[in-house]
């Protein structure tokens, strides 16, 4: 888990990223967003196009000013381009979805909106029945994975990322 932490501080605060205004951990956050992509399979149909964009939507409102898309500047995973989209309500297209809620819907909703559809789903909104819950303990971001939450959006979380969360659930809701 350590490593990861460096690793995400180091990538979001390279000398090439510009001054941040914003919140360290979303940085280190925003980092995590594509440094848990390679422990997660999804469905062999989901990239069946080579050229096929890998999709971040941060769905609510962004509490990264900017982080994000420094973290995922130029990046590919595999040979597929990522690309960053920023949404107020749930929608089709997504692979990895950081959700924070809006006006327009809540966590809850979002969730349930791409339940059972291959999208790994990350907050850091608690009893949220997400894939995977930002936890802050002692200023320093952990995450939590719900097992069954994978299970259910047809994804394989790693051996290795389920040993570095801070706790596996297994379905049931925190």
């Amino acid at each position: 888990m350590r490593f990861l932490i460096v690793a995400a501080a180091l990538i979001a605060g390279s000398p090439s990223a510009p001054a941040a205004d914003f919140a360290p951990e979303y940085a280190v956050k925003a980092a995590f967003l594509t440094k848990f992509v390679p422990f997660v399979d999804w469905p062999s149909a989901t990239f069946e196009d080579a050229p096929t964009p890998f999709v971040i939507c941060i769905v609510g409102a962004d509490p990264f000013s900017d982080a994000d898309e420094r973290s995922i500047a130029d990046q590919h995973l595999g040979p597929h381009p990522v690309v960053l989209r920023r949404l107020s309500t749930a929608q089709a297209g997504c692979h990895v979805m950081f959700v924070t809620g809006s006006a327009s819907q809540s966590v809850t909703e979002a969730l349930e909106d791409v339940r059972g559809t291959p999208v790994l789903t990350v907050t850091d909104t608690a009893r949220t029945g997400a894939v995977i819950q930002f936890v802050m303990i002692d200023g320093k971001v952990n995450f939590d994975i719900d097992a069954a939450a994978a299970a259910a959006n047809h994804l394989t979380v790693s051996s290795k990322l389920l040993a570095l969360a801070r706790s596996v659930g297994r379905g049931e809701r925190r």
